[in-house]
């Protein structure tokens, strides 16, 4: 019952995923944060299998920073994309990790870019993408209301509405969401939306 849903605005990219830990028929907590900060402009927002989905976006973001230092550049956002496509591709013919990645980030030359990279290795450059159940009623949201010039209040109210519609449309909704956003400035959290909170542990 995952969703993870992201877009590209003016002059930033936003991604949103739901915050709920499941197994089966069990929430086991709903504070998880499913979008990884790869380095000071990359976002790299997860759905799939847990420990999959965990071990595979820190080992992505691990060789980022593996990468910066020796080379003292940071990688592109298409070229993180690409790695990250490489290395689904490798596994799946081993043992393939089931994760589906929307990737964004920010290039000073280049601008926004949102990248989307299924389980089996397909990789495409998009102005807005989603997995999970709540992708069909997120991409439905965002094929009416989306534009490629949209201001960062104009794309945080269209995720409202995405947000608002998978907790109406789906039986069992994640309540909590976590947004965050990548531009000139950096990768940072811009916001959560939560409809109930775990209760605080002794």
């Amino acid at each position: 019952m995952e969703s993870v849903f992201g877009l590209v605005g003016k002059d930033f990219a936003i991604v949103v995923a739901d915050t709920s830990a499941v197994h089966s028929i069990l929430v086991h907590k709903t504070n998880e944060d499913k979008i990884m900060v790869l380095d000071s402009h990359k976002l790299m927002g997860a759905s799939g299998e847990t420990g999959d989905r965990a071990q595979f976006t820190e080992y992505v973001q691990k060789n980022v920073a593996l990468y910066q230092f020796r080379n003292g550049i940071p990688l592109t956002n298409a070229a993180a994309a690409n790695f990250t496509r490489g290395e689904l591709a490798t596994a799946l013919r081993k043992n393939p990790y089931q994760v589906n990645i929307i990737l964004a980030g920010y290039d000073k030359d280049v601008g926004p870019s949102l990248y989307f990279i299924d389980y089996i290795a397909s990789l495409h450059k998009v102005d807005k993408a989603a997995f999970g159940y709540g992708s069909y009623f997120a991409l439905a949201m965002m094929d009416r209301h989306y534009r490629r010039d949209m201001t960062v209040e104009e794309a945080i109210e269209l995720v409202d509405k995405c947000i608002m519609e998978i907790r109406s449309r789906l039986v069992i909704a994640p309540p909590n969401f976590v947004i965050k956003i990548v531009d000139k400035d950096g990768a940072r959290d811009y916001a959560w939306r939560e409809s109930i909170k775990d209760a605080p542990t002794a």
